[in-house]
């Protein structure tokens, strides 16, 4: 005859100064792995809806970023009137020369941080139709003008449209705002690719992104640019170089990890305690039980169905409190630009299950050695105490 449930529901309420306690230590420790992984799920999303798979990239060989790339002007020139690439209704071929620069910017609230500047060619916007104006106007080369992500104007001072800021000796015009559907654009202020080497000293460009008529001319195309001898490229599908660009993204799966570990330690520790508390407040009960004729394993399985429960209301209430957090707007400092990264954190039900999945442990391993010594009482000890 097993023991009711209601009978642990009911301990649980009665202490529920203790049960509280344990449930909050549990929480937290939910609470803190849900927040990690939603922030490496924001910047995992960021990058992996960013790109465009009808789009090459063109990078140096050996390099692995965008920032680390050098592609001389002769070789940019020789790539982009290349044969089997689109042209627009202007007649000029879909290839835009870019580079990457850093600058360092003032926040709205103080402080300061590294933005990507892009250098993007004539066409750079319409190899990217994820990318639109929103407020003001595209920006005009030759006038020190840039447009600026929406992010970028909500978290930098002096980043609205008709303001300006300094770089170096620069001081640059913010012509308009522009919406980048939650893509790693959003992080990026945007000018002349010719202006930006000129004002940033760069006599070459990082990366040259075209778009190929079709999947066999993109083959073709790939295979006359590593074979050029006057080419020391590499080439990959553009959704593929951001999918590599997620790997700066994985320290925060790992930390959320390691956290998840050290701190679940701590807390199936804290139920270990409030267990055996229980189990010693309960002693004539545990006797009583007995002489009712409940078996030892009865006994072990409710104390360590109890332990379980508490450990699954404290996962339940972190998951509870981390909801919030979906969408959320945040920044981090990503390891493979050294800029800061505009995100939104991401909650998700896998991320849910996981962090159940961990309170689960944690109420089995602090339930664990408390019911085996209820269980083990004898019936007689356990009726004389007091």
């Amino acid at each position: 005859m097993a023991i009711p449930l209601k009978y642990n529901l009911r301990n649980l309420c009665v202490r529920w100064r203790s049960t509280l306690a344990t449930m909050l230590g549990i929480a937290l420790v939910v609470g803190v792995f849900n927040l990690v992984m939603a922030l490496y799920r924001g910047m995992h999303a960021t990058y992996i809806n960013t790109g465009d798979p009808r789009n090459l990239i063109v990078l140096r060989k050996g390099s692995t970023a965008e920032s680390s790339s050098q592609i001389g002007r002769d070789e940019a020139r020789r790539i982009k009137y290349l044969g089997g690439i689109v042209r627009n209704i202007h007649d000029q071929p879909l290839a835009s020369a870019e580079i990457i620069v850093l600058i360092n910017l003032a926040r709205v609230g103080g402080g300061t941080a590294n933005v990507l500047v892009r250098g993007i060619g004539p066409v750079g916007i319409e190899l990217r139709p994820q990318v639109r104006v929103v407020n003001g106007r595209m920006f005009r080369p030759g006038l020190r003008e840039c447009i600026v992500s929406q992010r970028i104007a909500d978290r930098f001072a002096n980043c609205r449209v008709g303001e300006r800021f300094r770089s170096g000796k620069n001081l640059w015009t913010v012509a308009g705002i522009f919406d980048a559907s939650r893509t790693a654009y959003e992080s990026e202020i945007w000018l002349d690719a010719d202006e930006a080497r000129d004002a940033f000293n760069r006599n070459f460009y990082g990366s040259i992104l075209i778009r190929p008529v079709d999947d066999t001319a993109a083959a073709g195309l790939t295979q006359r640019m590593l074979r050029d001898n006057l080419l020391n490229v590499k080439v990959l599908r553009e959704t593929e170089y951001y999918e590599r660009q997620t790997q700066s993204a994985g320290f925060y799966r790992y930390l959320a990890g390691f956290l998840a570990v050290i701190m679940s330690i701590g807390a199936a520790f804290a139920a270990m305690n409030t267990m055996y508390a229980a189990v010693g407040a309960r002693t004539r009960e545990i006797g009583t039980l007995r002489v009712l004729g409940f078996r030892r394993r009865d006994i072990y399985l409710c104390f360590f169905l109890e332990s379980v429960m508490l450990a699954l209301l404290g996962g339940l209430l972190g998951c509870v409190l981390s909801l919030p957090l979906n969408l959320l707007s945040g920044g981090t400092f990503s390891q493979t630009t050294f800029a800061e990264v505009a995100f939104q954190f991401r909650v998700t039900a896998e991320m849910h299950g996981m962090a159940m999945a961990f309170a689960l442990v944690m109420g089995m391993l602090g339930g664990l050695l408390p019911a085996r010594l209820a269980a083990r009482k004898p019936v007689l000890d356990a009726l004389r105490a007091v």
